[in-house]
């Protein structure tokens, strides 16, 4: 295992999960059922953001770059799952601390990362043409 890849995907991840841990453990909010999905999205939220990291390994950006055409493991099936697993961390996050506020968050972010994901459509599409086209025929958001 190289130094990136710990930099990249271990480190946040054993981060995110002791924080995640924590914030369920000590927050404020009822523990009930609630709290108990709001964990369960969280994580699978935490893992979708890491394992789209790590399969986008050197091609990661936060700026629309084309440097490869990324189609393989979770981006076989979604062309953003970073923002898609962000998502869902947040309603996962709003639930374990029971603040529905953070749902407006969310529902303001949803435009952001739409017009963001246009953004990368267009750089993708202008760099691999009809390939890329292809894969979003085949992929979803």
């Amino acid at each position: 295992m190289d130094r990136g890849t710990i930099w990249r995907v271990w480190l946040p991840l054993v981060a995110g999960l002791l924080a995640l841990g924590t914030i369920f453990q000590s927050g404020p909010g009822p523990h009930g059922l609630a709290r108990s999905i709001g964990l369960l999205l969280g994580l699978i939220g935490l893992a979708g953001v890491i394992l789209s990291r790590y399969t986008l390994g050197r091609s990661f950006s936060i700026a629309p770059r084309a440097t490869a055409l990324v189609t393989r493991g979770i981006y076989s099936r979604i062309r953003n799952p970073i923002y898609v697993s962000g998502m869902i961390f947040l309603v996962g996050l709003a639930l374990i601390l029971w603040r529905p506020e953070l749902l407006i968050v969310l529902l303001a972010l949803v435009p952001v990362q739409i017009i963001r994901a246009r953004r990368e459509a267009a750089v993708l599409e202008a760099k691999f043409g009809d390939a890329y086209r292809e894969y979003r025929k085949r992929t979803w958001f």
